[in-house]
């Protein structure tokens, strides 16, 4: 592949990813396949675009900027255990902040879980993944991808924090995160079973990922 058609899978990608924060044109996929339908396509359209920008990134030109050494595998497979459980601490739950959440209106701001740590779990997540990636992979077209998808992640919370703002209005979105500043940064969940499942679902998405790492990437990740 050359450096074009890696620039051409990138463009895909962010386009793909512009739906969200684009109120009209989700509004009328929303009204054609239902919330729910809206949120299982868009999740495997962002699955099957990554692995597609992923694997237009191993077929680049290969110009190496540092050597893979032992100790960077190492430190990927810890922090990506840490990333599958944020994850599994996020998805479908409440958060009015974020640029998806479930069941909005049943958040507690008194009892705020991980979103009195991070207001953007899942971004954090992204950024997290892409910076651990940038240690083993020191190719240019790598350093490309993880750099900058790991900015998309950094620079995606200013964006969405502006447009809940202007949803929900300066005032109401200034209250609610002030009183999720002070909430508790520990609290008993509202099922310790499901929490134990989300942990579980975590450590059991870590394994497949490794699992499927080199079926997917084409790669082994141990």
């Amino acid at each position: 592949m050359t450096w074009t058609g890696f620039a051409a899978v990138f463009v895909a990608f962010f386009l793909t990813h512009s739906v969200p924060v684009r109120p009209a044109v989700k509004s009328r996929v929303v009204g054609a396949l239902g919330a729910r339908g809206f949120t299982i396509g868009y999740s495997l359209l962002s699955l099957a675009m990554l692995a597609l920008l992923i694997r237009a990134a191993s077929l680049a030109p290969y110009v190496q900027l540092w050597p893979q050494m032992e100790w960077q595998r190492h430190v990927v497979h810890i922090g990506m255990l840490a990333v599958c459980l944020i994850l599994a601490l996020s998805i479908a739950r409440p958060n009015p902040f974020s640029f998806g959440g479930a069941r909005n209106a049943e958040f507690d701001p008194a009892r705020p879980g991980i979103v009195r740590w991070v207001r953007h779990p899942i971004l954090l997540s992204l950024a997290l993944w892409a910076g651990l990636h940038l240690l083993p992979n020191g190719d240019l077209a790598h350093v490309i991808l993880f750099g900058v998808l790991g900015a998309f992640a950094v620079a995606g919370r200013a964006i969405i924090d502006r447009r809940n703002r202007r949803l929900m209005g300066p005032q109401v979105w200034e209250d609610l995160r002030n009183r999720v500043a002070a909430g508790p940064r520990f609290h008993a969940p509202a099922s310790w079973g499901r929490l134990a499942i989300r942990l579980a679902l975590g450590v059991a998405g870590f394994a497949v990922l490794l699992w499927m790492h080199p079926v997917v990437i084409g790669v082994p990740a141990l």
